[in-house]
């Protein structure tokens, strides 16, 4: 059943009364109806309430009404706002016709259309109650949306005459009455309804007006739209005194005047609103590529993400930046990991968070705190191409983590950092998916302009009350949204990806040419176009596990295969023709050094490169073999020459620790270390021809002698070579950040049963009818008999198979009300059927309070 037909269900009350109460309105839905309150608002089921009333009582609470307020579209909470204005309770007619006009239907046929759906809305959210003919919204909205001096109405209205003349004098009142034309009248009380009545009619107010001075009446318009209130002076002008006699401006406080609502109402011919907005803005296109053409484009930015996050995480192997004190990166290491990667410092903090939000990098724990790759780090790594990118795009819709923020500063004026505290929003996950999901409703290859999209997000989600310089936290996060996307490759060249789409739960098929408007000049069928507006329920885990599976299929293909051999050059460089395999990606990235980035991957080869894979623990004829296995072109001799002539020098000396010693079978070399002023701060004295010892440590003379241009080798106590390979440091087991949740999440179908189930039984036990007693209970109170009426009326009741209504305390002290079937009564228990919890339970005599039977047609 649609909301709409569950609406009309509750207009008619199927011949029943029209309710008395929110409560009462609640009574009469059945359970479909409920489940969908209670989805749409989750927050009334935390925790399941006892009956009806509790949820009524919660449902009208000020923190979830606002809450619920802040979750609809433009046209619902347009409807709200009019039916704080009208009326209460309003009929249907009174309602259209502060939203279309005084045409009603005829003035604005597509309002009239698009009424009910809105009207639905707030009924099935329990915003609003009662038949067509008695609309009543839930006073705590009322509160909230009718105008005040303090909290001025959207729509621009003021108070009505009753409220705004509650503090003058009757006698004015009466002066007022008889500058109008209206006979005098015995009451204050029925002068302001006389009062009334002539503003809202349309006949006579149109004649008063007409006989107006033209100034006067520009002095109205001025105020008909909002704000309602002006400032006048002791001694008003000519033609504001001729509105201050008539009514037309009424007094609030000395030197200030308000427009009637009344009055208001008849200059705009009816309207609530100026500009009503029944239907979402349409979708601007951009431009429109070939699927093909984004596919493709979107697959090669993924791969392009890939080798981003490894880059980072590769250079942050041996043990990144430190943690700042109040947690996350300094600005320095923010700016180092920006030049590293070769990208802008936001773009750098995205790979940071994203890498974070995957679970791939952690903070070490240790006394002098790191950032560090994760042990989950290599097992991402060791995944396919596609799945690596599923990976990381799912952290990415989930995630509440909000790189965008970084470099700006929170309500206490604190630098926001990356991996810091402070960057979580709750909203991110929903708007990311609320951007992509619009895009999806375009046609196959057309890319949305950021403005439509923007304008479409704040219609879905208008921003109420917020002052004009608080910039829409939900327009930056869909601004973030479509550039992280291009960046990860969700979308490409602003479109939606064939495998973005399948990440969504999205199908291709599902998706036609025709769903969404593409300009300003396209036209859709009304209902057609505001139906789509519905953000889809959120996916379980195991459907977002299957779309992760089904993106991880369609992107595969369109990623390139790793390649198996560079070509070698004469310039001493290896171009790579595309993504290497990961053995020779290892190994080439220890003799070379990338160049260039891009298609293809450009080394070069310098003698630090080759030295560093000879102290890695290769040989000369190691390296000669490997490039000539692994390269298509045969290997340039200066490239052969540069490998021979540094391994050649590579571990002439040998440094070891004494604190440190050099020491070579050539007693020249040393001479010439001596000998050179730059090995002074290495603190060298010759202990032999062939020893020099040092006051520096082995690192620090290695390092010198390098810089002085000789090629020594670090060796062991027992005099062989070390080896020295990069160290990966690793993190203990991290998990990745949870997100923090926008509220209590939507209740699947396992929970809103058991709770409808107990919400039910909780209100037969709190409403069924009792048969009269000695001491009835007053209603709400739990049911008082002594100890043996109560062990009595339980026995009696086993042998009758009746029910009875009990009151009971448990052990926490917490005392309801039950309705149970007695089964057995022993050893001071009685173990009965318990209707509300629907199980059978067993429960002490002593903590039940008092027990009733139950009208004979209850149960």
């Amino acid at each position: 059943m649609t909301p709409e037909e569950r609406s009309r269900k509750e207009a008619t009350g199927a011949g029943a009364a029209a309710p008395r109460s929110l409560a009462e309105s609640l009574r009469a839905r059945d359970d479909a109806s409920l489940s969908a309150l209670l989805r749409a608002r989750p927050d009334l089921i935390t925790p399941v309430p006892t009956d009806l009333t509790q949820l009524a009582t919660r449902a009208a609470t000020r923190a979830s009404v606002v809450r619920a307020l802040e979750r609809l579209d433009r046209f619902a909470l347009q409807t709200a706002e009019a039916l704080a204005v009208a009326p209460d309770p309003a009929s249907y007619d009174e309602l259209l016709g502060l939203m279309a006009g005084d045409g009603g239907a005829q003035a604005d046929p597509v309002v009239a259309e698009t009424l009910p759906h809105a009207l639905a809305t707030l009924r099935e959210q329990a915003l609003v109650w009662g038949p067509d003919d008695r609309l009543r919204l839930v006073r705590t909205a009322r509160e909230l949306l009718a105008p005040s001096p303090q909290h001025p109405s959207p729509t621009g209205l003021g108070p009505t005459v009753a409220e705004a003349t509650s503090g003058m004098s009757p006698g004015r009142i009466q002066e007022i009455l008889a500058a109008a034309g209206l006979p005098s009248t015995h009451d204050a009380v029925s002068a302001v309804a006389s009062l009334s009545a002539l503003f809202t009619d349309r006949a006579r107010m149109a004649a008063l007006l007409a006989a107006g001075p033209a100034e006067s009446l520009e002095v109205l318009s001025r105020l008909v739209w909002g704000p309602p209130y002006g400032q006048v002076t002791p001694d008003p002008a000519p033609r504001l005194r001729w509105l201050l006699d008539r009514g037309l401006l009424l007094p609030t406080a000395p030197g200030t005047v308000v427009l009637p609502r009344e009055v208001a109402l008849h200059l705009r011919s009816g309207r609530a609103h100026r500009h009503t907005e029944p239907l979402p803005p349409a979708l601007t296109t951009a431009a429109t590529h070939g699927p093909q053409m984004v596919d493709a484009t979107a697959a090669g930015q993924a791969y392009t993400a890939l080798a981003t996050v490894e880059e980072l995480l590769k250079d942050w192997d041996e043990g990144g930046p430190s943690v700042l004190r109040a947690g996350g990166l300094s600005v320095r290491d923010l700016k180092r990991t920006a030049v590293a990667l070769d990208v802008p410092e936001p773009v750098a903090a995205f790979w940071v968070e994203l890498a974070y939000a995957a679970g791939l990098l952690a903070s070490d724990g240790e006394a002098d705190e790191r950032y560090a790759a994760t042990p989950a780090y290599d097992e991402w790594l060791e995944l396919p191409a596609a799945e690596r990118w599923s990976r990381l795009a799912t952290a990415w819709l989930a995630a509440t983590r909000t790189p965008g923020l970084v470099g700006g500063r929170d309500a206490k004026d604190r630098a926001l950092s990356a991996l810091g505290p402070g960057l979580d929003r709750s909203a991110a996950p929903e708007v990311r998916h609320r951007v992509l999901t619009l895009l999806a409703g375009l046609p196959e290859g057309a890319a949305a302009t950021p403005d439509s999209v923007l304008a479409r997000l704040r219609w879905e989600r208008p921003l109420r009350g917020a002052q004009p310089t608080a910039e829409d936290l939900r327009g930056r996060l869909a601004e973030w949204t479509l550039a992280e996307a291009e960046l990860l490759g969700v979308t490409g060249r602003g479109a939606l990806s064939a495998h973005g789409r399948a990440l969504l739960g999205e199908e291709a098929e599902h998706a036609p040419a025709a769903a969404e408007p593409t300009g300003p000049g396209d036209k859709l069928p009304v209902h057609h176009r505001h139906h789509r507006t519905a953000p889809r329920e959120p996916l379980t885990a195991a459907e977002r596990s299957a779309a992760a599976a089904r993106a991880t299929a369609l992107l595969a293909p369109l990623l390139p295969e790793p390649v198996d051999h560079v070509l070698l050059q004469a310039d001493l460089t290896a171009v790579a023709p595309g993504p290497l395999q990961r053995p020779l990606a290892d190994m080439l990235g220890v003799l070379a050094d990338v160049e260039s980035k891009g298609g293809a991957t450009v080394y070069r080869f310098t003698p630090a490169s080759v030295r560093r894979a000879l102290d890695a623990g290769r040989s000369a004829s190691d390296l000669h073999a490997f490039l000539a296995a692994h390269s298509r072109t045969p290997v340039p001799q200066p490239l052969a020459y540069l490998i021979d002539d540094v391994a050649r020098r590579h571990g002439h000396l040998r440094v070891g620790a004494a604190s440190a010693y050099v020491r070579c079978d050539d007693d020249s070399v040393l001479n010439e270390i001596l000998a050179d002023k730059r090995s002074a701060s290495l603190r060298l004295r010759r202990l032999a021809p062939t020893v020099l010892a040092a006051g520096s440590d082995p690192a620090t003379l290695l390092e010198g002698l390098r810089a002085m241009g000789f090629a020594p080798a670090a060796e062991s106590a027992q005099g062989d070579v070390l080896i020295t390979r990069a160290h990966a440091h690793r993190t203990p087991p991290r998990t990745a950040p949870e997100p923090v949740p926008d509220g209590p999440p939507t209740p699947d179908a396992t929970l809103l049963t058991a709770a409808l189930r107990a919400i039910r039984a909780g209100d037969l036990a709190s409403t069924a009818p009792r048969k009269p007693g000695p001491e009835p209970a007053a209603d709400g109170d739990l049911p008082r008999t002594t100890s043996a009426e109560t062990l009595a009326t339980m026995q009696a009741a086993v042998l009758t198979g009746t029910a009875l209504w009990i009151g009971y305390v448990n052990a926490e002290g917490t005392a309801s009300q039950r309705v149970i079937a007695p089964l057995r009564v022993e050893g001071g228990f009685v173990t009965a059927y318990d209707h509300t919890a629907d199980e059978v339970r067993t429960y002490p005599l002593h903590r039940v309070t008092g027990v009733a039977e139950l009208a004979d047609d209850q149960m």
